[in-house]
């Protein structure tokens, strides 16, 4: 490889980096949501896997039950993180054309 090449290769892989880190800063603005209970709790993330809101209907909130409520959160934010998870992968892809393997945290 000639060092022209190296430089062209090398301005290539500095592109794709910016637009990793661009792409990564507006996963804040990618929201998903996860579901229990027939819709009974919902919970909205960001692709960046923050939880940004739990919505719980009040038919669901029995003090004598409190253990199936924390089951349908649970389930809820499970979800919504592994939708979260799908799509950072999914608009990452999207920068490197698939290239890079399954990276954990992103």
């Amino acid at each position: 490889m000639n060092k022209g090449s190296m430089g062209n290769l090398f301005k290539q892989a500095q592109k794709m980096q910016a637009a990793m880190q661009k792409t990564q800063e507006n996963l804040v603005n990618i929201q998903v949501e996860g579901t229990s209970g027939g819709g009974m709790v919902t919970v909205t993330a960001n692709a960046a896997q923050e939880i940004i809101s739990i919505a719980i209907d009040p038919e669901v909130i029995d003090p004598q039950d409190r253990e199936m409520l924390e089951d349908l959160v649970l389930a809820a934010v499970n979800q919504a993180l592994d939708k979260a998870r799908g799509r950072a992968q999914e608009e990452m892809s999207k920068v490197t054309g698939g290239i890079m393997p399954n990276l954990p945290g992103l």
